[in-house]
Formats: structure tokens, C-alpha cells, sequence
């Protein structure tokens, strides 16, 4: 970041520095998910569907946890676009503490009751797709609290636009979980709880190393005396002020899919087996707009903490044309490769022939309506506005998502490919409340620091 007077100036150079690295990181995080669901496929589809199940109720916990490293994020951003290096060390302290304190206070009690929480859900699953769920779900409990700090302490680094070591990270985490899966599941035969384990292992090492980065004092933004409790109200606030909203916005979201997956879980385990694959496969696309999501943070909060929302609404529109580029490529690739990569999954041929179709599906409709989705109501939280996100986005996931695809799947008969346009309308719906909201500017009168 070059600086002229207090407005934060950003090169084409600092922007691809930033992004890159993201953008292979999100690539890694996400060959994490697809990886355990590939290998686990060794054991038979009643793995890869319990896997599945898992996945979209984990789904919501990582999603809850991310909103408080966002929060922090934000806030230590902003003061950095204020040239308060002291507050924004701060912030991060109290992002470290919170993360810790709510990831345990979550993951305990339902570590504790998983089989009748798992039940509750999906209890009309088929008895060996529930066993292996449950198998899966008992080591990815126990890993919250450390993924809440990894998450956390990897936010604070890309707010000050060190995104490579965040990156390695990925890259260390990747290592371990392909190694950890092939000597669980192929060696000891341990099935889902072995892919479960090796995830477990990737988040702690993974967990131990960024804490230690961290804490140097060497870093613009850094975590002092991290073993001497110190929690403040009024930072905790301003890092409340996003993350709650988010956080509340990120779990009524995916409480809908997993009424959703629900619902799909209804049509039988191929429909369960080719939404796994969906899911997985469907990500990839969506990884150039994740990354340039996370560097907006770092771009757009320094913007607004300096107060200039010229450089702010330029640099927004700037990453959403990188992202529409980006994604252009990446759906036309999968596009074309999904019958190739759904191969991998070992399904059967219902299966196969589903997921194959709801993916191309899924291709054209992501080029199109994901970025104004899920990339604009990125630089609306980076400014401050994230009350107006979880509303448009609470309202469009039950609206559409929940009742419509329910509606266009078992009322009207369409089954899995109907839950899926449900969740297309419901793309294009907040993509129009997100985008007008940008143009119109009022999230510009939004303040966190």
C-alpha cells in the first residue's frame, strides 16, 4: 500500500500481491473438503453421504466462527486506515479471546450431544449414512476452537495484506490432511472418523503456527502478552458491531440449508450423494470471488477508516470486474470438466447423472448472479454496513432458498434439481438489493472506528 496523506492508494501490484495468494489458499481449503469426501468415497456412498450431512452443519458453525475473525478484521483494518497501529493491536487481542471463548462454548455441548443433534436433523437417514455421519462429526467438533484462533489470527494477516503466509498455511494444513487421510482411511481402515482425525490434526498444527506469528511484535498487527486475559467492552462492541450480524446473518443462512439438505436427504441417498458432489465441485467456481472477498477487508475497511469513500466505491467496482473475469474462467472450466471430475466421486449412475446435471446448471447461474451475491455484501460489512447484508440475506434464504426450492422439489416434482433453482432465485434476488445498495452509497454514512 502506497500512502499520500492519509487516503490509502492501492497499486494493481499490492492488489494481485493480495489476491494471489488467496486465491490458491481458497483453492487448498476447499481441495480439504473435496479431498476427505474423494477418499472417503474408498468406503462406499453411505460414507460420502454421511460426510455430506456432516459438511452442511459444520458448514454453519466455520461460517459462525468466521464472522468474529471478519469483525475483528474490520475494525483493526479501519484503524489501520487511521494510522492507529496501538488500537488496531488491541482489536486483535480481543478478536483472539472472544474467537476462543464462543468456538468452545459451541462445540462442548454439542460434542457432548451430537448423536440425538445429528438425529434431530437428518433423522429419517438411512441407518450406515447416520453411523458414518456421526463417525465424521466426533474429531471436526473437537477442532472448532482451534479453526476459530486459525481463522482469527489468518484474518488479522490479511488485513494487513500478508496474505502469502496465510497461504502456507494452507498449503502446511493441505499436506497433512491428504497424508492423514490416506494413512486413516487406506492403513487403518478407520473410515469416516479417520478423515475426521486428519482434519483434526491439519487445524492444530495449523492453529499452533499462526498464534505463534501473531505474537511477534514485529507484525503492524500483533497480539501482546496473549496468556494475560484483557477483554475491553467497548472494543468488543465495535468488533460486535459486525461480527453479530454477520454471525446471526451466516447462521439463519445455513439453518436454511440444512433444512434444505434436509429436504434433499428425503429423496434418497442419490440425491444426498450428487448434492455432496455438487457442493464440492460447484466451490471451485466460486473460488475467485471468495478471495477477492477476503482482500476487500483489508482493501475497503482501510478506505473507510480513513474516510475515503471515493477510493472505497472505486476499488469496489475494481475487485467485482476482476471477480466476474475470474469466475468467467473458472465456470466454463468446470462447466465443461464435470462429468470428467464427478467420475472421481464413484457414484452410482442416478447419482452420476444428477450431479452432473445441477453442476452445469450451477456453472451458468454462478457466472451471472454469485458475484453480485457474494462479493458486494463483502465491501458493505469492510465499510460497516452488515446490519443491511443479514437482512436481505435472512429474508431472500427463506423466501426463496428454503420455501421455494421446498415448493419446486416435492410440490411440484422437480426433486433435486428443483432445490436448486430455489437457491438460483435466491441468488439473483440479494444480488439486486446488493448492488442497488452500493450505487445509492448509504453504506458510506456507516461508521465503526
Amino acid at each position: 500500500m502506497q500512502q499520500t496523506g492519509k487516503p490509502p492508494l492501492f497499486s494493481n501490484k499490492y492488489l494481485f500481491a493480495l489476491i494471489g495468494p488467496l486465491l490458491i489458499e481458497t483453492l487448498l481449503s476447499v481441495t480439504i473438503g473435496m479431498m476427505d469426501t474423494i477418499m472417503v468415497a474408498r468406503v462406499g456412498e453411505f460414507a460420502v453421504s454421511g460426510v455430506s450431512l456432516v459438511d452442511a452443519l459444520s458448514n454453519l458453525i466455520i461460517f459462525l466462527l468466521s464472522a468474529f475473525a471478519t469483525g475483528g478484521a474490520v475494525v483493526a483494518s479501519q484503524y489501520l486506515g487511521k494510522q492507529d497501529r496501538k488500537s488496531s493491536c488491541f482489536a486483535a487481542k480481543q478478536l483472539i479471546y472472544i474467537s476462543l471463548i464462543f468456538s468452545v462454548a459451541i462445540s462442548l455441548p454439542l460434542f457432548i450431544f451430537r448423536e440425538g443433534t445429528l438425529g434431530l436433523i437428518y433423522g429419517k437417514t438411512e441407518e450406515s449414512v447416520m453411523g458414518a455421519a456421526v463417525d465424521y462429526f466426533t474429531p471436526i467438533l473437537i477442532s472448532y476452537p482451534f479453526l476459530a484462533l486459525l481463522n482469527s489470527a489468518n484474518a488479522l494477516f490479511r488485513a494487513m495484506g500478508k496474505s502469502r503466509i496465510t497461504m502456507v498455511v494452507s498449503m502446511i494444513m493441505n499436506a497433512i490432511n491428504i497424508s492423514g487421510n490416506a494413512f486413516f482411511i487406506y492403513v487403518l481402515d478407520m473410515g469416516t472418523f479417520g478423515a475426521g482425525l486428519a482434519s483434526l490434526i491439519s487445524r492444530v498444527v495449523a492453529c499452533i503456527f499462526m498464534l505463534y506469528k501473531v505474537t511477534r511484535t514485529k507484525e503492524t498487527i500483533h497480539v501482546e502478552h496473549i496468556f494475560r486475559p484483557e477483554l475491553s467492552a467497548s472494543m468488543i462492541a465495535r468488533i460486535m458491531k459486525i461480527a453479530l450480524p454477520s454471525g446471526i446473518e451466516n447462521c439463519i443462512f445455513h439453518i436454511g440449508k440444512i433444512l434444505v439438505s434436509s429436504t434433499i436427504a428425503s429423496f434418497g441417498t442419490a440425491s444426498i450423494a450428487a448434492n455432496a458432489v455438487f457442493n464440492a465441485l460447484g466451490t471451485f467456481a466460486n473460488i475467485p470471488g471468495t478471495a477477492v472477498g477476503m482482500a476487500s477487508v483489508a482493501v475497503i475497511g482501510q478506505c473507510c477508516g480513513a474516510r475515503d469513500y471515493k477510493a472505497a466505491e472505486h476499488y469496489g467496482w475494481k475487485l467485482l470486474a476482476l471477480t466476474y473475469i475470474m469466475m468467467g474462467v473458472t465456470s466454463a472450466v468446470m462447466f465443461i470438466l464435470s462429468p470428467e471430475l464427478a467420475m472421481l466421486y464413484n457414484l452410482s449412475d442416478e447419482a452420476y447423472s444428477l450431479a452432473v446435471e445441477s453442476i452445469r446448471l450451477n456453472m451458468v447461474q454462478t457466472l451471472f448472479a454469485w458475484p453480485l451475491a457474494f462479493t458486494i455484501p463483502n465491501f458493505l460489512r469492510a465499510a460497516g454496513d452488515a446490519k443491511f447484508t443479514m437482512y436481505v440475506s435472512i429474508a431472500s434464504m427463506w423466501l426463496f432458498r428454503v420455501l421455494l426450492s421446498r415448493v419446486l422439489g416435492v410440490n411440484l416434482g422437480m426433486g433435486f434439481i428443483g432445490v436448486c433453482w430455489g437457491m438460483f432465485i435466491d441468488w439473483y434476488c440479494r444480488g439486486i438489493f446488493y448492488t442497488v445498495r452500493f450505487i445509492k452509497g448509504k453504506w458510506k454514512t456507516k461508521t465503526v472506528v
